[in-house]
């Protein structure tokens, strides 16, 4: 019985998808004052595994509603920020960056306000990691420079966007 009970879990065992070993690093989130609506968070995605992996959604507590977005080049010089239904793919061996004008995790309908030193608790899902809880500290002072011009203040374009009020 030991030796049909080793050889079947054995067989599960090799049966499993390999799980990615994601990590998070250089996270920070930020609003663009006090009164703000909205807020985002960047980071970069790294992903030591042999597969490649895709972040499919985000959730937090400090928004009405989380999403994945990025910035679309609509012409003429106008940058449309969108929802990203089917998330981004983290390449094996690889990293994929948030980064402010480009794909980010966006906060809508802000709760409560977001302040220097706060932290933000987002839950990253993964297609094959599964959930990953990263502790995002809130940095208003940060100064990266965006890949893209886009206002963090709400005034980009959210049209289209139930932001549950």
């Amino acid at each position: 019985m030991f030796k049909t009970t080793f050889l079947a879990g054995l067989a599960c065992a090799f049966a499993l998808p390999a799980i990615a070993d994601i990590t998070i690093t250089d996270a920070y989130a930020r609003s663009s004052g006090m009164m703000a609506k909205t807020g985002a968070a960047f980071f970069v995605i790294e992903n030591s595994g042999d597969e490649d992996d895709q972040l499919i959604d985000a959730k937090a507590d400090i928004s009405k509603i989380t999403e994945l977005h990025t910035h679309k080049d609509m012409g003429d010089g106008i940058m449309k920020m969108m929802h990203v239904p089917e998330g981004f793919s983290i390449p094996a061996h690889g990293t994929h960056a948030l980064a402010r004008g480009g794909d980010h995790v966006m906060f809508m309908g802000l709760l409560k306000p977001m302040a220097q030193g706060d932290t933000v608790n987002v839950i990253l899902t993964f297609e094959k990691a599964g959930d990953i809880t990263v502790e995002i500290p809130v940095d208003m002072e940060r100064q990266d420079a965006p890949t893209m011009a886009m206002p963090m203040d709400g005034a980009g374009d959210h049209s289209g966007m139930n932001m549950g009020n």
